[in-house]
């Protein structure tokens, strides 16, 4: 319980710390083109760091399965709450882009930011593991503040086809989230989310965003960086693609209607092409 405590003390310091950053940004700039970027670099950084300190409960805290989905499906919908338009996953620009609601600039400089986030959070949660604000902390000090064992617990084409399966379900449920009602869309995704943690956790993690592994599962040992490039990058973007043309080309031609709405960004708000 005190190990629960201390990391839910580091999860709430995290989202406070972000949402002050994201207001301040607002309030300084709130007419700035740029400002995109930066609530894409504080949202980015607020998912990984988050993420990173779910894994280590996980992991090393013993917690039970259902809490830890509990507390995936909580802080999903925080995030869905908070990110204020951040795509934070690189297959989510890229399916913008596609759509035709990001430049190929935007859609770049997006994904850059996500990266350099991603990379802000690996270095940055040592240095809050560091506090030691639980027992798990300061036992995680003992191995460098770095895991110990490969995220990878199956063939490498059965976790690319894990993390494909779960990024093809992610776009399709985020495709189609409109049609719930709005007050009830960000739970759903986070529904959805946890399911499919349930579902591939024990396999791969089931990350589904190349950013997000780039962070929490690329430092592991244990496989080469090409080998979880084709597991959490070429998976994922062959899912957001197949979901893609199933519903803009395989569905349409079949039923001549369009199931995209192409004013819609990925989290589902209208919004105007960015440049």
């Amino acid at each position: 319980m005190a190990d629960l405590t201390g990391s839910l003390s580091l999860l709430l310091g995290i989202v406070v710390f972000s949402e002050v950053a994201r207001r301040t940004a607002l309030y300084l700039f709130p007419n700035r083109n740029w400002i995109i970027y930066a609530l894409e670099l504080i949202s980015t950084f607020q998912l990984c760091a988050c993420t990173h300190e779910l894994k280590l409960l996980a992991e090393m805290g013993g917690l039970e399965p259902q809490i830890a989905l509990t507390l995936t499906f909580l802080i999903s919908v925080v995030h869905g709450l908070s990110f204020r338009g951040a795509i934070c996953s690189p297959t989510g620009a890229l399916e913008q882009l596609y759509l035709g609601t990001l430049t190929r600039r935007c859609a770049l400089t997006r994904i850059s930011c996500q990266l350099l986030a991603a990379e802000a959070a690996r270095r940055v949660m040592p240095h809050a593991w560091a506090l030691a604000l639980s027992d798990l902390h300061a036992q995680h000090s003992l191995t460098g503040f770095s895991c110990t064992n490969s995220p990878v617990n199956a063939p490498l084409l059965q976790a690319a086809a894990v993390e494909l399966g779960c990024a093809f379900v992610m776009h399709t449920a985020a495709f189609n989230v409109e049609r719930v009602e709005e007050k009830y869309r960000v739970p759903a995704i986070a529904a959805v989310i946890t399911i499919l943690v349930y579902a591939g956790g024990h396999l791969t993690g089931a990350v589904f965003n190349p950013a997000l592994a780039f962070s929490i599962q690329f430092p592991c040992p244990g496989n080469t960086f090409a080998e979880y490039s084709f597991v959490y990058w070429i998976g994922p973007i062959l899912g957001m693609t197949g979901s893609l043309l199933l519903f803009d080309k395989v569905i349409p031609a079949i039923s001549g209607k369009s199931t995209i709405p192409k004013h819609l960004n990925s989290n589902r708000l209208e919004t105007k092409k960015m440049k």
